[in-house]
């Protein structure tokens, strides 16, 4: 069962608490900087350096360490607060079942995870006048989300449109489907799609393999 809300705090799950406030702060910072934090720490598509004219304050281009702190930048307030309210909502679930560390590992796995996918298929696309960064941690979100369908299939999660109740492992199989459509499609423009598929099939991989169930063991087994 997912925890109750009173039963979530910085003892029992820290990584999850440390996650939110880094995040805040990084809001605060791009806020606060400006478009100099978007341009050396969002994620941009590689060889977008002669595509750079109308950027302000700096020129963007792709370093290693984007495929990390991307995930802890946010276009807006809203942004922000829906996924760390996944975060807290379901990440806490996660790291009080599998402990601090196994969590953090998990997160940060997805979280590069999504943004390797991302940066494959930005680069792909970019041109001229389609080049932007990627921003957000919805790709981790993604992953928690279906660690949280595979360690508790059957608890049930209240939409909100349509007002209904479903099961967890129901809800994830639907939202990877709408996903993958809206990624093919191209429907939605302006959402990582396939950021949110790459964090989901990290967070599978990761699972299976704590499970034995990839041709790597771990040393380690998953506590369920």
């Amino acid at each position: 069962m997912m925890p109750l809300m009173d039963s979530i705090s910085f003892e029992k799950t820290p990584v999850v608490m440390i996650m939110l406030i880094a995040n805040g702060l990084a809001f605060a910072a791009y806020t606060m900087l400006g478009p100099s934090v978007l341009i050396h720490f969002g994620l941009w598509p590689m060889g977008t350096e002669a595509l750079s004219a109308r950027y302000v304050g700096g020129i963007p281009s792709f370093e290693w360490w984007q495929v990390i702190t991307y995930g802890f930048l946010h276009g807006g307030f809203f942004h922000l607060f829906v996924n760390m309210f996944a975060l807290f909502m379901f990440g806490a679930a996660l790291e009080m079942l599998w402990g601090s560390r196994p969590f953090l590992t998990f997160y940060m796995v997805c979280l590069a995870g999504a943004g390797l996918i991302q940066l494959v298929v930005a680069t792909m696309a970019a041109d001229v006048g389609n080049v932007y960064p990627t921003v957000g941690a919805s790709g981790a979100v993604f992953g928690i989300l279906l660690g949280f369908a595979m360690m508790f299939p059957n608890q049930k999660l209240m939409l909100i449109f349509p007002p209904i109740p479903i099961k967890a492992k129901y809800f994830v199989i639907l939202y990877g489907a709408f996903e993958l459509w809206a990624g093919i499609s191209g429907s939605m423009s302006g959402i990582a799609h396939f950021a949110h598929l790459g964090g989901m099939a990290f967070g599978l991989l990761m699972i299976l393999y704590w499970r034995g169930q990839l041709p790597i063991k771990p040393q380690r087994t998953l506590r369920r």
